[in-house]
This record gives C-alpha cells, sequence and structure tokens, in this order.
C-alpha cells in the first residue's frame, strides 16, 4: 500500500512498518544483549510492534516539536514494553545510544531512504537496493557493536589500580587480572604479580620456575612489602620481573587469576 505525496514521491506504508520493526527489534535486542537482560522474546516483539505504530502519525498534522515529543513518548512505551519498569533509564540511554549509532553508520555511507518533511521514510523508484541494505545492514552493525562492548567490558572490568610496596619506596601500576596468569612459587605456593618495569632491584631475587605451551624458564621475582589493590592489603604475592613488553593498552602489570576470588 502507498499514498502518492506528489514530486514522484511515494509513501510505502507497509514497508515503513516493516522497516520501523525490524529495525527497532535488532536495537531491542542489541540492548538485551549488552545489558544482559532476559526479557520474553514476546516482549522484544511488542515493543518492536510499539515503535512500528508510530507510522499512524503519518496521517496527524504535527509541528516539529510536537512529532520530536511524540516520539519520545513512542520511546518511552517501547522500553516499558520490553523491559518493565526496573533499570528504565539506563535500557532507554541504551536504546537512544544503539539508535544513534545505527543511523550514524548509515548517514556515514549515505545509505538510506529519502526523508520527507514530515520525518518518515518515503521511496523513489531506484531506493530498493538500499531498503535491502538496511535490513541486512542493521544486524550486522548492531552485531559488531555488542560484540566489540563485551570485550570492552571483559577489559576493563579486569583493570585495577595496583600499589605496590617495596624497600619502603611506593610505585603506582595499571593492572589487569588475567586468567592465563597462574604462576605460583613452589616453595610458599604465592601467586606471582608480573610486572615489565624496572622496580627497586635488588640481589635477594627469587628465582621461580615455569612452563608455558613451548617454553620453559625461570622468573626473577622479590618479596614486596606489601601490595594495595582496591583499598585491600595483600601480603602473600610475589612480584616477577617479565623480559617482554606488555601490549595491553598500557596495562604495567598482570595480576594472578586468584585475585579474582579476592577482590
Amino acid at each position: 500500500m502507498y499514498i502518492n505525496d506528489g514530486d514522484n514521491l511515494k509513501i510505502y506504508l507497509d514497508l515503513v512498518f516493516l522497516i520501523n520493526f525490524i529495525i527497532d527489534f535488532f536495537i531491542l535486542y542489541g540492548v538485551k544483549k549488552v545489558l544482559k537482560l532476559h526479557p520474553h522474546p514476546l516482549r522484544l516483539l511488542l515493543g518492536s510492534l510499539v515503535g512500528s505504530l508510530s507510522i499512524l502519525l503519518l496521517f496527524i498534522k504535527l509541528n516539529n516539536y510536537t512529532l520530536l515529543l511524540s516520539k519520545f513518548v513512542i520511546s518511552i512505551l517501547i522500553i516499558l514494553v520490553s523491559f518493565g519498569k526496573k533499570n528504565f533509564f539506563k535500557n532507554i540511554t541504551y536504546f537512544y545510544l544503539l539508535s544513534i549509532i545505527l543511523g550514524g553508520s548509515f548517514y556515514l555511507f549515505d545509505i538510506g531512504i529519502t526523508y520527507h518533511d514530515k520525518g518518515f521514510l518515503v521511496l523513489n523508484n531506484n531506493h530498493l537496493l538500499n531498503f535491502l541494505i538496511l535490513l541486512i545492514g542493521s544486524p550486522i552493525i548492531i552485531f559488531l557493536f555488542i560484540k566489540e562492548n563485551i570485550k570492552y567490558k571483559s577489559i576493563y572490568s579486569n583493570k585495577y589500580i595496583v600499589e605496590i610496596y617495596i624497600n619502603k619506596k611506593k610505585y603506582i601500576l595499571e593492572g589487569m587480572i588475567d586468567t592465563g596468569n597462574q604462576l605460583i612459587d613452589p616453595y610458599k605456593k604465592r601467586s606471582i604479580i608480573l610486572v615489565n618495569l624496572p622496580l627497586k632491584k635488588t640481589a635477594k631475587y627469587i628465582y621461580v620456575p615455569y612452563k608455558a605451551l613451548n617454553t620453559s624458564g625461570v622468573i626473577p621475582c622479590l618479596k614486596p612489602d606489601k601490595v594495595i589493590i582496591k583499598d585491600k592489603l595483600f601480603l602473600n604475592y610475589l612480584i616477577g620481573f617479565s623480559k617482554e613488553k606488555f601490549e595491553l593498552n598500557g596495562i604495567e602489570c598482570i595480576l594472578p587469576n586468584k585475585l579474582k576470588e579476592e577482590l
């Protein structure tokens, strides 16, 4: 179904409805994955349906301010239907964030369907390809955002400011817990914090043997006076000096996996 709007423009109501429904669903699914929410799938479909019903505004004469307010109210209804009242502001913030990322991505690559002065999608005869790109590109962009967001959270949720005291001298380093750091002093079963910065050198090294996939050797370690992470005191740890530089966004020390249980 379409409405002839003059100037060779036709507003295809079924396509506008379908585009709104599918894109709203992808955005809501992205919010669900990023925030680790667990709504029933039917709620996401109903939320997408609410968003698609904004097509009804096409038949109402509204000025720009009223149209903007109407869309804001509809977005509130979408979130309430999809996720309920719990964490509402966080949910709607990510809904707008994903909407902006999706719309900005298509704008950047000049992919879209011509916009009419009423703010609704209208089609010329040569925009079918753009319509298909919207449907294919939307889930790809949402997927990439989800992937990068999860990666970002997995890295930065394990980052800590580490205070190391050796011979009454204080060193402040940025550290990250690494599940692969299972190094333990075989003598007293002390876990090892790996650093790649030259701290206070001393002859009182403790040499700890290690084995990796294709290599083995010893790591020179020191017994620090104390280690403080998140205002918690740790005494039963060693500081090991790594020969290789860490290439992890400014990380200066690798914390053992054991600390995940103690922090």
